[in-house]
């Protein structure tokens, strides 16, 4: 998280594509705010690759499915050989590689933004990249960008986001591709996702991917949203962890603190499945640091080009590492979605931006920050897990119901000179097990995710 007073970087990006897209409305029309959107049927299209039959199709080129409990994709016989050099490190390396590439999937929703996630074990010595191609309204093509460079360690390659994407109609912002002028109607019709897979030239070892997909969104410019009735009382029991603890530690994955929101709410829920690092893991972290895990976290989230443990697409990646865990990241439309799984018993992971103001008990504002949702009061006011807390046994909050709502599903609000800046539009990670129990697959279902 950052507070108010301190813009963090993809808030920065985010205005960056705010402004592009209302720009052409001139600055009376920016200041004005409409009032709830007439939201059209479906405002979010999710489609994964996570079955033998779905690795089986597509375009493979040294790449073979593999069947089983939790079906994959890994090496069969190397494509070619490619030279990578790590912008992080100034090292070149050269690395066997295959590729396997989606077929093309229409979008349900036609769409302003996208955002690629994946679920892989990278041993080492080996790592993948992500890209997404596709088709705009207009009948154009983009190029294929770049969605991340993920290993799950850091010791072959630095996991990086890739900067300086674009074509004049769209742009990736470290983890999220964006139309760039979304009032001109422009939107993304189609896309595929092309995958590499790299390893150490000669080894036997190789990644293997278990679940790829995107989630592609339209959300309508929105100051407000339309209040839920409350419709649950429950609250899972979920760990504890404060981000503010962390404050100074390890500069070098920035500088913990406020901006370990998202490692910290990944920690959580991950431990509310029952995994957590192994005491060898986490032996590399200053023993007088309370809660290493979230160190450890933070490490193994951390985007070396967008300099942060934010990349959202990292963190679902990262609490894939553990056991028979799942993560995606995905929009929701509201807080009865909210409602669906927690009744599952899955809690999530929300992004959400306000000033000190609008939340009422939290007091602090944010450009940008990560909670976890852990349930709801009889009253249908949120249980969250804010990290955002002076020590672990603070972290447990209850927020008003409203005023929560509008802070998470919003995308346009007035930051603190007030100025219309963008809000993330009901973003979130969920992370669930590998092999859902029925009730938890259907709530899965109801929110869009298989």
């Amino acid at each position: 998280m950052t507070r108010a007073s301190e813009p963090s970087r993809r808030a920065i990006l985010a205005a960056a594509v705010a402004a592009a897209a209302t720009g052409a409305a001139g600055p009376a029309a920016a200041a004005t705010p409409a009032g709830p959107a007439e939201a059209p049927a479906r405002l979010v299209d999710n489609r994964a690759w996570t079955s033998y039959t779905d690795w089986r199709s597509g375009s493979a080129q040294g790449t073979r499915a593999v069947p089983g409990a939790r079906p994959g994709l890994v090496i069969a016989a190397p494509a070619g050989t490619a030279d990578y050099t790590d912008p992080h490190t100034g090292k070149t390396s050269t690395w066997e590689y295959a590729t396997w590439t989606s077929p093309v999937h229409r979008l349900a929703v036609p769409s302003t933004e996208a955002i690629a996630s994946w679920n892989a074990h990278t041993p080492a010595g080996t790592w993948l990249q992500v890209e997404l191609a596709g088709t705009y309204s207009d009948g154009t093509d983009t190029p294929w960008y770049v969605m991340g460079r993920w290993a799950a360690g850091d010791q072959d390659i630095k996991r990086t986001s890739v900067d300086d994407q674009s074509d004049g109609k769209s742009t990736i912002w470290t983890d999220t591709f964006s139309i760039d002028d979304a009032a001109s109607g422009l939107r993304l019709l189609s896309y595929r996702l092309r995958l590499t897979l790299y390893r150490t030239p000669g080894a036997r070892i190789t990644p293997m991917v278990w679940r790829l997909g995107a989630m592609g969104s339209d959300i309508p410019d929105r100051f407000t949203v339309p209040a839920t009735t409350p419709g649950l009382a429950q609250e899972l029991s979920v760990p504890r962890y404060s981000q503010e603890i962390h404050a100074g530690q390890y500069p070098e994955y920035d500088n913990g603190g406020e901006a370990w929101c998202s490692p910290t709410s990944s920690q959580m829920i991950i431990e509310y499945w029952g995994r957590k690092p192994t005491a060898e893991q986490l032996a590399w972290v200053n023993p007088d640091y309370s809660d290493p895990q979230v160190c450890h976290a933070a490490r193994f989230t951390y985007d070396y080009q967008y300099g942060g443990c934010g990349n959202w697409p990292f963190n679902a990646a990262y609490a894939s590492t553990y056991k028979d865990l799942q993560g995606v990241v995905t929009r929701l439309g509201s807080l009865t979605d909210l409602e669906t799984l927690i009744a599952a018993g899955i809690p999530a992971i929300t992004s959400q931006s306000f000033l000190k103001s609008e939340l009422t008990g939290a007091g602090y504002g944010t450009s940008g920050h990560l909670m976890t949702v852990i349930g709801f009061t009889a009253d249908g006011d949120v249980i969250a897990n804010d990290p955002a807390s002076p020590g672990d046994e603070a972290v447990r909050r209850v927020y008003k119901r409203s005023e929560w709502e509008t802070i998470w599903l919003r995308t346009k609000r007035y930051n603190a000179s007030g100025k219309v800046v963008s809000g993330t539009g009901g973003v979130c990670y969920l992370y669930f097990p590998a092999q859902p129990s029925a009730r938890q697959c259907k709530a899965l279902a109801e929110v869009g995710i298989r």
